[in-house]
């Protein structure tokens, strides 16, 4: 029995159409479809590249595509909840955590709002 692991990390923009099959193949639950290259980290815009390699991830058989790096505020989760099933966010969240509880949670409920308003 071959294990399927629950997401794939990191799949880049460079990666060729062959190789975004098999990972599609491996995956079961989604694929983390990384939106921009380089270091992880927020970023002022999210960039065209996340779409197009949503598409692509699609097109090579990905059930589910879920975006991150550098997603730190509700329009970037509006942003990509309107071509991605998922939206993940990490280096904000814990910059918001160096703050204490209460400014993560507000971060959360922010970008929950703008993902979940993607689709309205």
């Amino acid at each position: 029995m071959t294990h399927k692991p629950t997401a794939r990390a990191g799949v880049p923009v460079y990666l060729t159409d062959e190789r975004l099959a098999m990972t599609a193949k491996a995956c079961r639950g989604f694929v983390y479809a990384a939106s921009t290259m380089g270091v992880t980290g927020e970023r002022a815009t999210i960039g065209g590249t996340a779409e197009t390699l949503v598409t692509r991830c699609r097109a090579a058989g990905a059930d589910r595509v879920a975006v991150g790096l550098g997603v730190s505020k509700a329009a970037h989760a509006r942003e990509v909840g309107r071509y991605a099933d998922g939206v993940i966010v990490g280096s904000a969240l814990l910059r918001a955590l160096g703050d204490g509880i209460a400014p993560m949670r507000e971060l959360a409920a922010e970008l929950a709002v703008g993902a979940h308003s993607a689709r309205e």
